[in-house]
């Protein structure tokens, strides 16, 4: 079976500068979805979304954009911002974890409220034609919540429903419900894609196996932590190549100049690679130390040494 992988969203980590050097060094993704777009009840696009969205800044990559919400009037808003910029879908995320956006009625604290997700539609299908697609969670407390959710959906032509198999509670920890997701498959008439733990070749295979009609896999924090796992997932093998440590340096010298040149001050650009710092050291042989050397890194000189060391040390290794 012919499949396609996706990149998830990810806020504050998948934006246009790291979908575009992702895309020039490793490639493997065919679909990259835009971290959402959150209103707040003003009518208006912040101009962070914009730079993120626009067709300059999103050159030789398919980018979807996504919205969070649980307003209607805020959903067709932003249809027809994106439908602007050229866009013909716009991504619901139903699927956030952090209580900060669930405490508030959105993300994965709206699947309970299947009645709201229903006007949400309803009103969207008809004073629109953009393209709806939906990524989600199994539920907030428990799988049940997708299940009661499902006929819903299925009254509307959704292009699909990306499910991230775990419950918003968990937020990313403890294991994905593949026996939920199967019950979903069996529950609705809509395209599913698959998304959760895809971390390896390995793993990848194994939920080939499991789910034989699924032909959309979305990565989330796989393709930070490992950005040839993509690539390596399509042309099945187990092997990085020869020049991993240099293709991953061009990689991180991009996004690091990037950020130097956007973020206000060392401190912001420490603290932006500190957290990218937090999935890239999984790459390497000793992931701790490596995380170890850019925490201790209080200014930028000392930063460029300790990726330069960290970076030597996997070359002497290898």
């Amino acid at each position: 079976m012919t499949y396609k992988l996706l990149s998830s969203p990810l806020q504050g980590f998948t934006d246009f500068r790291f979908r575009n050097a992702f895309n020039e060094q490793f490639g493997g993704i065919d679909t990259f979805y835009a971290p959402y777009i959150r209103l707040n009840g003003k009518l208006e696009i912040k101009p962070s979304y914009n730079r993120d969205l626009i067709p300059k800044n999103n050159v030789d990559l398919e980018l979807i954009p996504q919205i969070i919400t649980n307003d209607a009037d805020e959903f067709l808003f932003v249809s027809k911002y994106v439908q602007q910029l050229g866009y013909n879908e716009l991504n619901w995320n139903l699927g956030c974890p952090y209580p900060m956006v669930t405490k508030c009625g959105m993300g994965s604290g709206l699947i309970n409220h299947p009645d709201k997700i229903d006007n949400i539609l309803n009103k969207v299908h008809s004073e629109s034609d953009i393209i709806v697609s939906i990524k989600m969670r199994l539920g907030y407390e428990n799988s049940n919540e997708i299940i009661c959710a499902l006929p819903i959906l299925n009254k509307y032509p959704l292009k699909n429903i990306a499910i991230h198999a775990r419950l918003g509670k968990q937020l990313y920890k403890g294991n994905v419900d593949l026996d939920a997701f199967q019950c979903c498959i069996e529950n609705t008439n809509h395209k599913l894609y698959y998304n959760g733990d895809i971390t390896s070749v390995a793993k990848f295979n194994e939920m080939q196996e499991r789910f034989p009609t699924i032909d959309h896999w979305m990565i989330g924090r796989g393709i930070i932590a490992d950005p040839f796992l993509p690539s390596m997932i399509k042309n099945n093998t187990l092997e990085y190549p020869s020049n991993k440590i240099e293709l991953f340096q061009k990689f991180h010298d991009t996004l690091y100049q990037q950020y130097s040149e956007s973020l206000s001050g060392s401190t912001h650009i420490l603290l932006k690679m500190y957290h990218l710092w937090e999935y890239f050291s999984i790459l390497f042989s000793n992931s701790q130390k490596a995380l170890k050397k850019i925490k201790k890194a209080k200014n930028i000189r000392n930063y460029d040494l300790a990726v330069k060391e960290i970076l030597q040390t996997e070359r002497n290794f290898i």
